[in-house]
């Protein structure tokens, strides 16, 4: 499913609609790209990513925002066990410099805030800024209890429950649950293996 956004302003060509769609495989370099941009080379490194690493995204919850054709914003939601008690990771949510006045990021926020309730889940968790999250309903009301798997700062730690009391026993620390990656490298160099026996 495709979502068209548009501003409210009077359309010009810097604020033409955007559109919001499920991520597709295609996306995968463009939205690398965009995290690099928008993060740096360090971003690999952040302790978020310990949630990632070597996880599928939850089904049906990555989602790439499209601009003239061209990726302009992305997020991810990602399957955790917040102290044994099943939520989603939210993140990284990227948007394009050029089009960070448009609402794209906000626009994905709920989208995928959104999609995530329909599928039935409780709560999503973030690491983020208190002042601009608190606009989709994310506080550290409930995440008081629980950590993350590496230095993180208290006040960031950020919640929203999409089920009332999702959250009310969380405590402990925030692993990952998801589904493993395909390895995609293995499957290369098996197939480099078959081609030097056929060769042979």
């Amino acid at each position: 499913m495709t979502a068209v956004w548009k501003k409210t302003a009077a359309l010009t060509l810097d604020a033409a609609p955007f559109a919001i769609r499920a991520e597709r495989t295609s996306d995968v370099v463009a939205r690398e790209a965009l995290l690099d941009a928008s993060f740096g080379e360090g971003r690999h490194a952040r302790t978020c990513q310990r949630l990632r690493d070597g996880r599928m995204p939850a089904e049906g919850l990555a989602f790439t925002a499209v601009r003239d054709g061209r990726v302009v914003g992305t997020v991810r939601l990602w399957h955790v066990s917040a102290g044994g008690i099943p939520a989603l990771v939210l993140g990284p949510l990227a948007v394009d410099a050029s089009c960070r006045s448009l609402g794209v990021g906000a626009a994905l926020m709920e989208h995928a805030l959104a999609a995530a309730r329909t599928r039935g889940h409780g709560a999503v968790i973030l690491r983020g800024d208190a002042a601009y999250y608190r606009r989709f309903g994310f506080s550290a009301d409930k995440t008081g209890g629980l950590a993350l798997p590496g230095p993180f700062e208290r006040e960031r730690l950020l919640a929203v429950e999409l089920r009332e009391g999702a959250l009310d026993d969380a405590f402990g620390m925030i692993v990952a649950t998801g589904d493993k990656a395909r390895r995609p490298r293995a499957r290369a160099a098996g197939k480099a293996r078959q081609v030097l026996v056929e060769a042979a």
